[in-house]
């Protein structure tokens, strides 16, 4: 066991697509900071084990990013290990974030000459549905166009334009919020409570298909050049399945701000995952995402399992 206090930043799928169903792709991983600065990967693929205790309370600044190129970004950490003031950073970093800049290009936003590259390659419009149902719009650049969907947690995904670049592609956003009435985004805690009780797989693909259709057509009439309509289905990473089953499962009963916590991870989709604690049959969906900005120490620990277990059924 290590007593090294790491910072979590979270949840990444950074490995390639799937090309088939039965790929076990994208490479789930827990990414931590150690203290000299340099990054650990913990695998969340099906079947590892996560066990950590949360050691000092509060958020702490994940640092912010410079955007160099189209293909190359340099994460900056922060200088003073401040607490989180905004978010997941300190006032200080979150002002020199060059990532947050991008939301407002299409309006006229200035921009850093790496983030311009950036904004100038091709981009994805997408219509992505979760478990529950909630459907939202999105957009991703052509190098993530498989990694930004697994990352949000997606139950069924179409994509339904390819734009030359991230102006169009978030003129097109925005267009498809105000004439479809699509969100922007879903709550993290939201997509972590309705994998308690997913739809059943027919009912969210239909949901997801006449978002698209609707999206689509509503493209079909835009005055807006530069984008070409497509219709093209994401294809989710196989591990993830069981989380959208009609298995019972349970929130899970601790909260990740403090404690120790440890158990096996059966299945994962975006942030969240299916885990088996030690001592009980039952599964519970654990939202990983709440972890980013604390501070965890490594070790054999193990989540304790409710005392009344029948108050879970």
């Amino acid at each position: 066991m290590t007593d090294t206090r790491y910072l979590v930043h979270g949840v990444f799928w950074d490995g390639p697509p799937a090309s088939t169903p039965a790929d076990d792709a994208g490479g789930p991983v827990l990414r931590l900071q150690s203290p000299e600065g340099d990054f650990r990967e913990l695998s969340l693929r099906a079947g590892s084990r996560l066990g950590f205790k949360v050691v000092e309370p509060g958020r702490f600044c994940l640092g912010h990013v410079q955007v160099q190129s189209a293909g190359s970004r340099r994460h900056i950490l922060c200088g003073s290990a401040a607490p989180a003031l905004r978010g997941k950073q300190c006032e200080r970093c979150f002002v020199l974030d060059e990532s947050r800049l991008m939301h407002d290009f299409h309006r006229g936003g200035r921009v850093t000459p790496g983030l311009r590259d950036y904004l100038m390659q091709e981009h994805w419009l997408y219509v992505a549905t979760f478990a529950g149902g909630a459907t939202k719009v999105g957009t991703a650049s052509g190098p993530r166009k498989w990694n930004r969907l697994a990352e949000q947690g997606a139950a069924v995904a179409r994509y339904v334009a390819r734009a030359e670049d991230g102006r169009v592609v978030r003129v097109l956003e925005d267009l498809v919020t105000a004439g479809v009435g699509l969100t922007q985004q879903v709550r993290s805690a939201a997509k972590a409570e309705a994998l308690l009780r997913p739809l059943p797989a027919g009912a969210v693909d239909e949901a997801n298909s006449r978002a698209a259709g609707d999206v689509r057509a509503l493209l079909a009439r835009t005055a807006v050049d530069g984008f070409q309509a497509v219709e093209e289905q994401w294809l989710r990473p196989a591990h993830a399945d069981a989380l959208y089953g009609s298995a019972s499962r349970h929130a899970y009963p601790h909260a990740l701000d403090q404690g120790r916590h440890g158990f096996s991870i059966a299945a994962l989709g975006g942030a969240n995952a299916l885990a088996r604690l030690d001592g009980t049959d039952a599964e519970f969906v654990v939202n990983l995402s709440q972890l980013a900005a604390r501070t965890v120490v490594l070790g054999e620990y193990a989540s304790e399992v409710p005392a009344v277990q029948e108050a879970l059924f």
